[in-house]
């Protein structure tokens, strides 16, 4: 059963990061997503510290706040004629900086450091219970990661077609009246929902991973956004699967190996795709020069 639990929150943070990753893809903004894991630490530190408490609500209240303030600067720095990747990376490093010398002059004394927030521990999941009247209903990580996939299918659900024309084609998107800032701010909300519901299960520094990997993957395999979304989950599920054991083979971080196996699938699709794959690409270059010189 601990197998269960390990591998089921693992299938659900890389299902739903890849999920919602796909969309940072699309609109060229992958890095977005490491800015917000990152940035969201003093949204976490300050709710802490104001609530005294460790639970989710509280967090994830303080990461949707800074989350949304990390998009707001970095918005406000491009209008300013920053280039995109500068105004991502002064953004996100000024506000993790400031996060982490909160969490070195206030959180001393608890159970909030730096090894929590940046690499997490999968494996202590299964034991981290919820109890309701008497009945253990399972890890805590896995409701919490359950619920914030489910609000981000809602979301893309209800707001699948803006969400779709403004990242491939924003300027028709306020051409015809969808509210462009508001959408990307509403991705923002989920990206920083789903981030701060992965922390302690898997870290800030693997969710990054799990939203740009698997949905790049899928980025490679087809052209078809309804199709790019289940693939991307497709394959956080079988990083999860694949990873947990790798990680028991190996006795290694079960979390890190859940990555390296997305990580390989990514290079399987980089060379075997069969629109973009290179193998792929100088197989058919080939089979055309045969043909045409017979």
């Amino acid at each position: 059963m601990v197998d269960f639990w390990i591998i089921l929150t693992g299938a659900l943070v890389a299902g739903s990061c890849g999920f919602i990753g796909c969309f940072l893809i699309l609109r060229r903004v992958a890095m977005l997503g490491d800015a917000i894991s990152h940035a969201i630490l003093p949204g976490i530190v300050i709710a802490f510290l104001i609530s005294g408490d460790r639970g989710t609500l509280p967090m994830l209240i303080g990461a949707i706040v800074f989350g949304l303030i990390c998009t707001v600067l970095i918005q406000s720095l491009r209008q300013t004629g920053v280039q995109v990747d500068a105004a991502i990376s002064v953004t996100f490093t000024t506000l993790f900086a400031i996060g982490i010398i909160l969490v070195t002059l206030f959180t001393r004394q608890v159970d909030l450091d730096l090894d929590c927030v940046l690499f997490g521990e999968i494996a202590y999941v299964p034991w981290d219970t919820i109890t309701l009247f008497g009945t253990d209903l399972g890890p805590k990580a896995v409701w919490g990661i359950g619920a914030a996939f489910l609000f981000c299918l809602i979301m893309v659900t209800l707001f699948y077609k803006q969400l779709k024309i403004t990242s491939f084609d924003p300027a028709m998107a306020a051409a015809i009246g969808i509210p462009v800032a508001t959408i990307h701010y509403l991705l923002m909300g989920m990206i920083s929902v789903t981030t701060v519901a992965s922390f302690e299960s898997v870290g800030a520094i693997l969710v990054v991973a799990m939203l740009i990997v698997p949905g790049a993957t899928a980025y490679l395999l087809t052209d078809r956004l309804s199709v790019m979304l289940g693939l991307a989950t497709l394959v956080g599920v079988v990083s999860s699967i694949l990873g947990y054991y790798l990680a028991v083979l190996l006795d290694a971080n079960i979390a890190g190996c859940m990555t390296i196996i997305a990580g390989l699938l990514f290079v399987m699709a980089f060379l075997f795709s069969p629109k973009h794959g290179i193998l792929t690409r100088k197989w058919i270059q080939r089979r055309v020069k045969a043909s045409l010189q017979s």
